[in-house]
């Protein structure tokens, strides 16, 4: 089914609206929206986070408890803000790779504070947003109290990633040492998810880690994106009988990429894999976001 915008019915690519400069399609019929001052009537999403203290540069977030609820605009615009995030993570491990991999250095100094800078400033570069300024955002930004509790748990999820790290990143000797960002991804993904009630993951359609394995919406989204040209968009759809948010950003490879994906297809690359094939621009899987919208 050829995939619409949510509010406007306009198809995607090319004539889809545009939510904070990106994209959003969906497959399904988009939900009617509610006639001028029955807004308040909309379907709430549900969001159960563990409560608990997060840490985020000097500033303390305390997670609500479970059972509150959140529109579904806003768990919307926060999953699309925490995918985001993750591919910013999957950026500065991409561009610290060569020093990671440095079998002539001992302490790299990507320590978990510096990572975090690196990150703060990779996602204000991919979207304007200021992660060490959340409560002073300009209004121009519209940045969801949702998202301002999960973005920062998120960050700190990444951080204690790269700290249990620390003695593989600065080992000496090795070159390779298996921290890519794939590995980062998948590690910050499963670490955030554990303590909310949002999941995050990474998936492809031929996972090298069984952890990335797609379940079958998943591989539904991703055969449909394939064959679909790169592009900024993503889908959002209701699933599970309209008991489920389900946010899905295509993630392409680019030249870094191609070392351990790209060609000749079949031969090894240096973690022992068989190359797939894959040129920049190729489909390189998805990160999902899921929210449940049933109180649990």
């Amino acid at each position: 089914m050829e995939p619409n915008n949510a509010e406007s019915g306009a198809r995607h690519p090319g004539e889809a609206g545009i939510l904070q400069q990106t994209q959003r399609c969906r497959r399904s019929p988009p939900a009617p929206t509610p006639p001028a001052g029955q807004r308040g009537s909309m379907k709430k999403v549900w969001i159960a986070l563990t409560a608990g203290l997060v840490t985020f540069g000097t500033v303390q977030f305390v997670l609500p408890p479970s059972g509150w609820a959140v529109e579904r605009a806003e768990a919307e615009e926060t999953s699309r803000l925490l995918a985001n995030l993750l591919k910013a993570g999957r950026s500065v491990v991409e561009h610290n790779q060569l020093l990671i991999d440095d079998p002539q250095k001992g302490d790299k100094g990507l320590t978990p504070e510096v990572f975090e800078q690196q990150l703060v400033q990779e996602f204000r570069k991919q979207t304007g947003l200021d992660l060490s300024k959340l409560k002073s955002t300009p209004a121009s930004f519209v940045v969801p109290p949702l998202a301002k509790e999960l973005l920062p748990a998120f960050v700190l999820a990444s951080k204690e990633v790269v700290r249990d790290a620390q003695d593989l990143i600065n080992q000496r000797g090795i070159g390779y040492k298996n921290f890519i960002p794939a590995t980062y991804g998948s590690q910050a993904a499963e670490r955030f998810s554990k303590r909310s009630h949002v999941r995050l993951k990474q998936t492809n359609l031929q996972p090298r880690n069984p952890k990335n394995e797609p379940d079958e919406y998943e591989a539904s989204v991703l055969k449909w994106l394939s064959g679909r040209p790169q592009g900024e968009a993503y889908v959002s759809e209701l699933t599970d009988h309209g008991r489920t948010l389900r946010v899905v950003m295509p993630l392409y490879y680019v030249t870094a990429c191609l070392n351990c994906h790209g060609e000749p297809k079949g031969d090894l690359d240096i973690s022992g894999y068989p190359k797939e094939g894959h040129r920049e621009g190729d489909l390189a899987g998805a990160i999902t976001v899921t929210a449940p919208l049933t109180r649990p």
